[in-house]
């Protein structure tokens, strides 16, 4: 079971800032145990610019991201999601599509930095609190020992790690 790579699923509106940003994280902290999509109800289309900034500047590859929507992960041959997050609360609130495998899903809402505004620095500022925010629920995550709990107990403590501040 230790062996098993674990798809993850990020979701948000746009699929611009914040789920791209979980994408890229844990494709890279959590390589070999994990491999992370995003999409997003209404795909702004590409990449928030500074998404891509923040990222980039954090070492990141972001050669291969994309803004996509959310139906390309419903159809049958889509890679089956073990873990489906939603990242901003107006997506958390629509009806989602049905994933196929029935993952588990939890709520894990951050502010979107796309409304922050103000001058290109505090922009930028908003977009690596949001950065850091993510990277630190993702390492409560990836320090659950998944293969030893059931079902049940990964989703309370995905609830659990949802509901934490996300500056922790």
């Amino acid at each position: 079971m230790s062996d098993k790579i674990y798809n993850v699923l990020f979701l948000c509106s746009a699929n611009s800032a914040r789920s791209i940003i979980a994408e890229v994280i844990l494709n890279q902290i959590g390589k070999g145990r994990f491999r992370a999509f995003s999409a997003g109800s209404h795909p702004r289309g590409e990449v928030h610019p500074m998404t891509l900034q923040v990222l980039q500047g954090q070492g990141y590859d972001t050669s291969a991201l994309r803004s996509k929507s959310w139906d390309e992960f419903a159809r049958p041959d889509a890679p089956q999601m073990d873990f489906v997050f939603t990242v901003c609360d107006q997506t958390a609130g629509e009806l989602c599509p049905v994933w196929p495998g029935q993952p588990l899903t939890a709520h894990w809402g951050f502010a979107d930095p796309v409304k922050v505004e103000g001058s290109e620095q505090r922009q930028l500022d908003a977009f690596s609190q949001i950065q850091n925010q993510i990277a630190n629920r993702l390492r409560l995550f990836l320090s659950l020992p998944l293969a030893k709990l059931d079902r049940l107990a990964i989703k309370h403590e995905i609830d659990r790690i949802g509901q934490t501040s996300a500056e922790a």
